[in-house]
């Protein structure tokens, strides 16, 4: 048998959801089954898959105790970097920027050095995360970027941030701008471009089509020339929407690839420019909430801008060439 307290990070979910991530050993028909047959409670009484958890709920799970065996703690996080740039701090987010380079999340290949780690390591040394006292909670990335991109990436630091900040992403009340250097000089100087995008899971890339297609997804990227040194264009972008590979595909698309961009550029190009790594910075952040943030409202307005972006210095110096 055991007794959950729910605490206020596990607050807000759904009972299957929690214990899905809680107790991964428990078969998700004897869950459903013991949820039915009462062997799993909440505060004494009956309850439903789908029933929200509250702070203070206390879940009794009436089951052996092999379903709630969990292997010796080994953190992953504590293999990451100590180094991390933090850009922005409060008790309920973090805004780090991430070097090139570096991923967010660990992939197929896994990688202990990534940013989220980095995060929760810096927070644990902190004392602001102990894994010891969450019961399915850990500090999360709101968004992300690519390997080779750097630039501002938001992290919450509870649950209830994750929640208002993934919803307040996927209703672009946060916006987010770019810069990047592009072969040649985009015509128009600005200018919004409307395509549909594919992606091939196989070759980890995306094709951009004028035409829609069955499994082709909506894309809109608008972007506006800043200067333009030795035929090479600094560009800022905002994306409309936001998809894999979005800006270094849409660029291509009209034959402005970006500088040092291996999969969608010009490798001729790179060699040339001595750059191996896509010239492509989120340097901007702005809280533009249309509605009610809850305990989050305190950052709207608030606007983050990068002055290291890290092709910027070479590139007004005419080192790029």
């Amino acid at each position: 048998m055991k007794q959950i307290i729910i605490n206020k990070n596990d607050a807000g979910q759904r009972l299957n959801k929690f214990i899905e991530k809680s107790f991964p050993a428990i078969p998700a028909s004897l869950m459903y089954k013991s949820i039915r047959t009462k062997n799993i409670k909440i505060n004494r009484k009956r309850c439903t898959p789908d029933q929200k958890l509250c702070e203070g709920d206390i879940l009794d799970i009436w089951l052996k105790d092999e379903f709630f065996e969990q292997p010796p703690h080994k953190y992953e996080f504590t293999h990451a970097s100590d180094r991390l740039n933090v850009v922005y701090e409060d008790e309920n987010i973090l805004i780090a920027n991430k070097p090139q380079g570096l991923i967010v999340h660990p992939d197929e290949n896994y990688e202990p050095d990534t940013l989220i780690f980095r995060i929760q390591k810096y927070l644990y040394q902190k004392g602001e995360y102990d894994p010891e006292k969450e019961n399915s909670f850990t500090p999360a990335l709101v968004n992300r970027i690519d390997r080779n991109t750097a630039g501002l990436v938001i992290a919450a630091k509870n649950a209830a941030s994750l929640r208002i900040l993934n919803a307040k992403m996927k209703a672009r009340e946060i916006h987010k701008s770019y810069l990047c250097i592009v072969c040649g000089r985009p015509s128009p100087a600005e200018a919004t471009l409307e395509g549909f995008l594919e992606k091939n899971e196989q070759q980890n890339r995306v094709y951009i089509e004028k035409k829609r297609s069955e499994s082709g997804k909506t894309i809109l990227t608008h972007y506006k020339v800043i200067d333009t040194i030795h035929d090479f264009s600094l560009v800022e972008i905002d994306l409309l929407t936001g998809r894999t590979h979005q800006i270094r595909a849409h660029m291509a698309s009209i034959g402005h690839p970006l500088l040092g961009d291996g999969k969608y550029g010009t490798n001729r190009v790179n060699r040339a420019a001595g750059v191996f790594k896509q010239a492509l910075c989120s340097y901007k952040l702005t809280f533009d909430f249309r509605t009610d943030a809850e305990e989050l409202n305190y950052l709207n307005g608030m606007h983050f801008e990068l002055d290291d972006v890290p092709f910027l210095k070479d590139f007004y110096a005419g080192k790029i060439k």
